[in-house]
């Protein structure tokens, strides 16, 4: 049996986008890792590949796991799961040969590692086999609160938030009872959200924002958006503060 020393898992929060509200520790990491592994679309150089480039070595070794379905198909399905967990059984033992070999390697996570990532996937099937350490990074809905000038909590707010997959029914009830929420995985769910929104009385408190902090950023009233294309990086955003703001 080998008395190699295990290589360490990094998980590297980037934050929203811009890759100046990467932290120092983050930029750190990346600069001394061997080996550097990112989710990515099939044919894409990935967006958290972008964000980090800068801050990677010339000689790295890279490892570009690219998702096996890119669409917003329900995670319960079935060929949506044997998809994905093939998929991410396969790029947890690709990691795993690295941390074997002793190899250190940082898992670029866009915004937060532990908030609703791929990396969590990863987490989980090699934290018990070999060190991990996380690097937390600003969130993508912290990004763009910030990039539309809302607060979003105010006093004893309770802020809720929302996958965007869940059914209308679920939203409805969740929205009625929230001080603040953001809305996340909006994508091609964009027309449920919105009855939600209505239903529960808070369509014209909704912001949308498209890109926050990146190029191409868009920020707008969910009420004059108008019909169009809504992208993967988007969040919509309740604001709290309802009748509690101190002036």
């Amino acid at each position: 049996m080998s008395d190699m020393k295990s290589g360490t898992l990094f998980g590297v929060g980037l934050g929203p986008g811009d890759p100046e509200l990467m932290t120092l520790k983050a930029a750190r990491v990346l600069s001394t890792a061997p080996v550097v592994a990112h989710f990515r679309k099939s044919g894409r150089a990935g967006h958290a590949r972008t964000i980090a480039s800068a801050h990677i070595r010339a000689d790295v070794i890279e490892a570009a796991f690219e998702y096996p379905v890119t669409t917003e198909i329900d995670f319960r399905e079935d060929g949506y799961v044997s998809a994905i967990r093939a998929f991410y059984e396969e790029s947890a033992a690709s990691i795993a040969a690295h941390l074997q070999g002793g190899r250190d390697v940082a898992l670029l996570c866009e915004g937060d590692p532990f908030f609703y990532g791929s990396f969590l996937h990863m987490y989980d099937r090699i934290k018990t086999a070999h060190p991990v350490s996380v690097i937390p990074g600003i969130t993508g809905m912290s990004g763009c609160w910030t990039a539309a000038n809302a607060p979003i909590t105010y006093g004893d707010d309770v802020m809720t938030v929302l996958p965007g997959t869940l059914d209308k029914e679920a939203l409805v009830k969740h929205l009625a009872q929230a001080d603040a929420a953001v809305i996340m995985k909006v994508g091609h769910n964009i027309e449920k959200i919105k009855e939600a929104l209505r239903a529960a009385s808070r369509f014209d408190d909704a912001i949308y924002v498209e890109r926050g902090t990146m190029p191409g950023e868009h920020v707008a009233r969910l009420s004059e958006l108008g019909e169009c294309a809504v992208p993967y990086f988007s969040i919509i955003l309740l604001p709290g503060g309802r009748g509690r703001r101190i002036a």
